[in-house]
């Protein structure tokens, strides 16, 4: 518990706390997340913002009502702390003294209690303020905390400046039907799908710059893969060589988050039963190299959902990486600030990166000459006036430069091997999901 001016800030209880308790007494709040009646006594666990732990309560050595506590209640105890090898994390809690808080109203309508949750995501989804109680449910955005953390620690260690950038934006970076229209006074405007266009802007005066930020993307996908509101890590970075500096950057944070992880969330971790990748180097392949890994005619543009699982099959069985880039995708399905391919005009200078069968990231690198920008427009049939802000970037200098996307809960849903990616999201907003 730390201290300003004298005065006890309310806070989690920690382990090094109830290490410093040892053998004499402690005083936190917490919620009572099971209680366990035995003869003569009861045991009362105790649920924290991150832990489970072991208290004990007997009639004769606790003031209280004990009556009156139930599963749910918040409550504030005092407590002699021992070591007990077979209490969680090795500590219990003798109670001397209990006050309650708070008390629910109606029981649980869901297993908090149990080892496993045991209901449907759809179950989930509609009493998810109570799934969420479950200490498996939250570690697992716990490990979406330490990937956060870690994507911004690394960035800042690059000299990377985080920017936030509207989300309410005239037109979109990606265009297309699959953006959300709303009336701005008496102005159309939409969500932003990217922060793509402001990352770029920023680039002319930071050089580096990363966004951590909603994205919103109106697709009526109703799939295991896909929300319309996700949390997107961003960062676009100057003075590139090619799109290989963004990739090594990518590969370089990747590995940065996956240790920073292990460092500090070895507890939700091992709760969860994730298995962190080992990062090496990423593979890469060329999209047409991607179709002939595939058995596939190069007749196509863009890879399935099955060919990115297959793709990371032959990545981990052949090149020992749970990763595989794949770069140089056809022009024509990336978007019209992706920089064509100096080999071959019809590709993009344009990447995935694909992890335990899902792509998670989409990259390359992006024009930067303004009438480079000014013909591309004309080729994909858009009018200059209708990115002329987006455009004066490119009529008063930009440096050669590229970014990425990652989709955070993609990173996680794979980290943790989940089945839906609406369980990495604390509340998810799909076709079916606008409450709560």
């Amino acid at each position: 518990m730390q201290k300003i001016d004298g005065s006890q800030l309310i806070g989690e209880v920690t382990l090094d706390d109830l290490e410093k308790a040892v053998g004499g007494t402690i005083t936190f709040s917490a919620c009572v997340h099971k209680i366990r009646k035995m003869s003569g006594f009861s045991f009362i666990i105790l649920r924290t913002g991150k832990y489970i732990l072991q208290s004990v309560y007997t009639s004769k050595d606790c003031e209280g009502d004990f009556d009156a506590v139930c599963e749910g209640a918040y409550v504030k105890i005092t407590g002699g702390v021992k070591k007990e090898e077979r209490a969680n994390y090795g500590y219990e809690i003798n109670l001397s003294a209990f006050e309650i808080l708070s008390l629910p109203a109606e029981e649980y309508p869901l297993h908090v209690s149990s080892k496993k949750l045991g209901c449907s995501i759809e179950t989930s989804m509609a009493h998810r303020s109570v799934a969420l109680r479950h200490p498996e449910q939250r570690a697992v955005f716990k490990i979406a905390e330490g990937v956060v953390s870690g994507f911004r620690e690394f960035m800042l260690s690059q000299n990377f400046t985080e920017i936030h950038t509207p989300k309410i934006v005239a037109a979109g970076a990606e265009g297309g039907a699959n953006i959300f229209k709303l009336k701005y006074f008496d102005k159309d405007a939409y969500l932003a799908q990217s922060p793509q266009f402001y990352k770029q802007t920023c680039v002319a005066f930071f050089d580096r710059v990363f966004e951590i930020a909603p994205v919103y993307r109106a697709e009526k996908h109703n799939s295991t893969r896909h929300l319309n509101e996700y949390i997107g890590l961003d960062f676009e970075m100057g003075f590139i060589n090619d799109m290989h500096d963004v990739m090594e950057t990518e590969t370089a944070m990747l590995k940065y988050v996956v240790d920073y992880l292990s460092k500090n969330y070895d507890h939700e971790l091992k709760m969860l039963n994730a298995v962190l990748p080992v990062i090496k180097d990423i593979p890469s392949v060329t999209f047409f190299e991607a179709l002939d890994i595939l058995g596939k005619s190069h007749n196509q543009f863009d890879l399935d959902p099955t060919d990115e699982v297959k793709l990371c099959e032959y990545a981990k069985e052949n090149l020992d990486s749970e990763f595989i880039f794949v770069e140089k995708f056809p022009g024509l399905k990336r978007p019209f600030y992706a920089m064509d391919s100096k080999d071959d005009p019809k590709l993009a200078e344009s990447f995935d990166l694909l992890f335990r069968g899902l792509e998670i990231t989409t990259g390359g690198q992006r024009i930067h000459d303004y009438q480079e920008q000014l013909d591309k427009l004309k080729r994909y049939h858009i009018e200059p006036e209708e990115l002329g802000s987006y455009l004066e970037i490119h009529k008063y200098g930009m440096p050669p430069h590229g970014g990425l996307g990652i989709g955070l809960e993609r990173v996680v849903m794979k980290l943790l091997n989940l089945s839906n990616i609406r369980e990495a999201s604390l509340f998810p907003r799909d076709i079916h999901h606008l409450d709560p």
